[in-house]
Parts: structure tokens; C-alpha cells; sequence
């Protein structure tokens, strides 16, 4: 039976997507719109308004008076955390709901939803954790270096206007680790979610205007990123851009700011290798990174370990480690509780990580199982079956490029010193594993390895840590205090206690 989505979105109530603006909901001043189409069937799920360069200056505009004027940045500390964790209790709330709407935004099925990484519990632990940050923006006082007796002390102001642009990966911990520490350093915001994943992303502000949020302060435009994206980033009363997404595109934002020194937030992906050692737990971590490379998203996720490097003396263990969960893999209808894994999430992504399949049989590797998209009922979907490359060279495409897909390439290595010189050889250093059951070792080789975070024998991404990349993989950090202090500026205040000059 062909595989369809119409029950679950009468199931669900999907109604079309508006703009908010200024506390208001609308239409696109154009009536321009967007129809979704779901990446596991090709049906249209539902259509929302795409926003031009009008509307985004309309929001814009709205944001700014609300921080220039509006009661938000001055807000007494508890009475904005109150707010957050407001904001928090109603997305625990409406979990089900939005798990539903997520699963007809991109098809991540429901089991993965209620993983912790994945879930919107995430979501609501970020807004939790930042709202206990408000009280704590804190500054410092100094003795006087020189002339006469004063004092001079910092302060933390919020940045400004933010200009949130998330991807369609993960809008449950992307919306709260952006959005969240933003509303409690005190800014506003312009937030742009994929037009892949709109639906639950416009619920989540519907749930934080639920809340109490001031006119103004949170305003959402959708659409692609060409008109609406692109008006956004270049619009010259944003203070500052978080985005997560392609380098093409985080070049393109950094380009912009040139103009108006905007601060720039970029998560731009990864190549993120495991290291698996001979006195390893190899079994576990065959199956953890091959999970990692097809549950849930397929292997649409910056941080999946897509790169694993393995010890000679343990490779072939390894390989059958990871083709077992590669043959387990589940995938069809999203609402179904047995399904685990999504499809690609659009023909384009479909044709780019088949391409590099076919590049990687070019170049020599061996394919030990999956490459093929998947037919039958699940011929109008997206899908591409769970894929290992074997006897991989580090210079190969697939071992170098983010393919984005459920790819997993194993490189094999005889030392120490290679494998950390093979991980350290990319453009990218978002992520990292290290499996190994001698501490001393773990500790050694997750300090040389140049990511922004390494898991020991496993991989947690949470909201109170920092999370982001070194080389290519972006510019700054979410996640906890770091993230917090990015939507501040840092002012200093001098003022003498004498009559006498300082």
C-alpha cells in the first residue's frame, strides 16, 4: 500500500502558516506562499506565506521598537525567567502535538522525537536553563590602575535586534538554543525557519506569545531563503545573526555584516570522525556510529559521526558492528512507533548524496551494503537505504565532504599519531568520538583532536553545554553561559569618587 500523509494532517489540523509581525498575525503583504510537500510521499502537507523584503522590514522594524522602547530589555530579571520558564511548561505541554507537526514537517518519526537530543523536552530544558542565567548577567569591578581614586566596573547589555535562521534538521533544539538565550539577555527577535520544517516552528511561537512575550518582541517571517532569508540578514537594523545551515550560506552572512559590523552566531556543519581503538568496546561503537548515521534524521545532522577511523586490528569487527544496525534500520510511515529513521528531505539532498555514492565508487571504495533509494511503497519518498563504505582513503570525497545522508565511510589506521592526523585532516571540527576503554588515552587524544566537542565512548548534545565548531564548522557557540553571553555586549562605566581627576 502506497504510502500517504493525508490522515495524520486531518489528524493533526494543519492550518496555513502566517507571519507574525508586531504581535499580529497576517498574511504575506504579497500573498506569496509556500506548499510543503512531505519528503517521505511528495503530497502537500500545507502552504504558508512567504515573506518579502517588506515584510521583513516590517518585522524588523517591529523588533527594534520593542527593544528601543518596549518594556523587555529593562524587565526585572524574575519576572522575565518567570516568563522563559513559562515558556518552557508550554512546550512540555504540547509535546505530542508538536512531535506530530514535526513528523509532517520532515518526516522525523515520532520514536526519534522522544529522544532526549531530538525531543522537545530539549527545547523546554534550554528555555529553563537560560532563564536561570537572567539574574547571573553579571559584570566586575576594578581597582584603579591609575590617576585618581574611582571606580570602574563592566556591565552586560543585550545586543540588540537578533535574526534567527534555523534549519529543518532539529526545530526543537534550534528554535530553544537560539531563541531562548536571546529573550533572556533581554533582545528581540526576527526568527526564519526552514521553509522544510515551518509548521511546528510557528506552534513553538504561538506557544511563547501563549505565554506572555510583549508585542514585538518575538516576530517570525517565513519562506526560502531567497527573498525572505536573504532580506533578513542584510537588513540594517539587525544587531546580530545566529544562523545554522551550509557554509555557502554562512559566508554569504558573514559577507553582510561587513556593512554594518552586524555579530555573527554560525553553526556550519561537520565531518565528524570516530576514533575506535583496539581495547574498545568495538561492537557498541560500530552500532553507535552507524546509529548516528541512520537513525532518526539518515544522517542529516552536522554532528552524526559520518568519519570512522579504525584500528586495522579491530576493522572488520567494526564493519560487521555497523552493517547489523544498517540492516535493522526501519523507515515508511513517521507515526508508525516501529519506523526509525526519515527520508532525505528533498530530491535535491536525494541527488547530492546519491551523487557522492556514485563518486565514491569512482574513487575506489568498497560499498559494503545499501546506496540505492528505496522503492516499492516508498517509491515516491526520498529514502536512500542505510550505506557503509569500506578500505576508504582519507582524501576521498566521501570521507572529506558532508554528505548529509545515511553515509558512513571507514578509514582504517595502525597508531595513534595517524588517526588523530586523519581527524584533524578537514575543513571542518564540529564533532568528535573517541572510543577506547584507556582513560589516559581518551583524555589525550580529545585534547589533540580539533572539534568543538568529543565524547568518550559515547555522544550527548545538551542545552547547558557549549556547542559549535572550530575551522569551517562556524563561529561561536550555543548552549549554556557561552550562548548567553554571545547576545551581550560587554560596556565598561567609570566614574571617580574624588573631586580629583581620574
Amino acid at each position: 500500500m502506497t504510502l500517504t500523509m493525508q490522515q495524520h494532517r486531518e489528524e493533526v489540523g494543519i492550518k496555513d502558516g502566517l507571519l507574525l509581525v508586531d504581535g499580529q498575525w497576517r498574511q504575506a503583504r504579497r500573498e506569496t506562499t509556500w506548499s510543503h510537500q512531505h519528503p517521505a510521499t511528495g503530497e502537500s502537507i500545507g502552504e504558508f506565506a512567504v515573506a518579502g523584503s517588506e515584510d521583513v522590514d516590517e518585522a524588523v522594524r517591529a523588533a527594534r521598537r520593542a527593544f528601543d522602547d518596549g518594556p523587555w530589555p529593562h524587565m526585572r530579571a524574575g519576572e522575565r525567567a518567570r516568563l522563559l520558564n513559562g515558556c518552557a511548561a508550554l512546550l512540555r505541554e504540547h509535546t505530542d502535538e508538536l512531535r506530530a507537526l514535526q513528523a509532517l514537517d520532515n518526516s522525523v518519526p515520532l520514536s526519534f522525537g522522544s529522544i532526549y537530543a531530538g525531543s522537545v523536552a530539549v527545547a523546554a530544558d534550554a528555555f529553563d536553563h537560560h532563564a536561570g542565567w537572567i539574574d547571573k548577567a553579571g559584570g566586575q569591578t576594578f581597582a584603579p590602575y591609575q590617576g585618581g581614586d574611582h571606580l570602574a566596573m563592566t556591565f552586560r547589555e543585550p545586543i540588540g535586534v537578533v535574526g534567527a535562521v534555523l534549519p529543518w534538521n532539529a526545530p526543537f533544539l534550534l528554535f530553544a538554543q537560539k531563541v531562548a538565550p536571546a529573550l533572556a539577555a533581554g533582545c528581540t527577535v526576527v526568527l526564519k525557519p526552514s521553509e522544510y520544517a515551518t509548521f511546528s516552528v510557528l506552534r513553538m511561537v504561538e506557544l511563547l506569545v501563549e505565554a506572555g512575550l510583549p508585542q514585538g518582541v518575538i516576530n517570525v517571517v517565513t519562506g526560502p531563503g531567497d527573498p525572505t532569508g536573504e532580506a533578513l540578514i542584510t537588513h540594517e537594523q539587525i544587531d546580530k545573526v545566529s544562523f545554522t545551515g551550509s557554509r555557502e550560506v554562512g559566508r554569504r552572512i558573514v559577507e553582510a555584516s561587513a556593512g554594518t559590523m552586524k555579530r555573527v552566531s554560525l553553526e556550519l556543519g561537520g565531518k565528524s570522525p570516530a576514533i575506535v581503538f583496539p581495547d574498545a568496546d568495538v561492537g557498541m561503537a560500530g552500532m553507535t556510529a552507524m546509529g548516528m548515521v541512520t537513525m532518526g534524521l539518515s544522517g542529516q545532522a552536522c554532528i552524526a559521526h559520518t568519519r570512522a577511523l579504525v584500528h586495522r586490528d579491530v576493522y572488520d569487527e567494526f564493519v560487521a558492528a555497523a552493517e547489523m544496525i544498517a540492516g535493522s534500520v526501519t523507515y515508511g510511515d513517521p507515526f508508525d512507533p516501529g519506523v526509525q529513521a526519515c527520508p532525505l528531505i528533498n530530491e535535491r539532498q536525494l541527488n547530492r548524496v546519491l551523487g557522492y555514492v556514485e563518486k565514491a565508487h569512482e574513487e575506489g571504495a568498497r560499498l559494503v551494503t545499501g546506496g540505492d533509494k528505496a522503492g516499492g511503497d516508498l517509491g515516491a519518498g526520498h529514502f536512500v537505504t542505510p550505506t557503509i563504505f569500506a578500505d576508504v582513503d582519507n582524501s576521498m570525497s566521501i570521507a572529506q565532504q558532508e554528505i548529509f545522508g545515511p553515509v558512513l565511510s571507514v578509514v582504517p589506521f595502525d597508531d595513534e599519531d595517524s588517526a588523530i592526523g586523519m581527524a584533524n585532516d578537514s575543513e571542518y571540527g564540529l564533532g568528535a568520538g573517541v572510543y577506547t576503554a584507556d582513560a589516559q588515552r581518551a583524555f589525550r587524544v580529545a585534547r589533540r583532536v580539533r572539534s568543538g566537542t568529543v565524547g568518550i565512548n559515547g555522544f550527548q548534545v545538551e542545552p547547558h553545554l557549549p556547542f559549535g565548531g572550530f575551522k569551517q564548522s562556524g563561529l561561536g557557540r550555543e548552549g549554556g553561559q557561552a550562548a548567553f553571553e554571545s547576545y551581550t555586549e560587554l560596556k565598561t562605566v567609570m566614574m571617580p569618587l574624588t573631586d580629583e581627576m581620574m
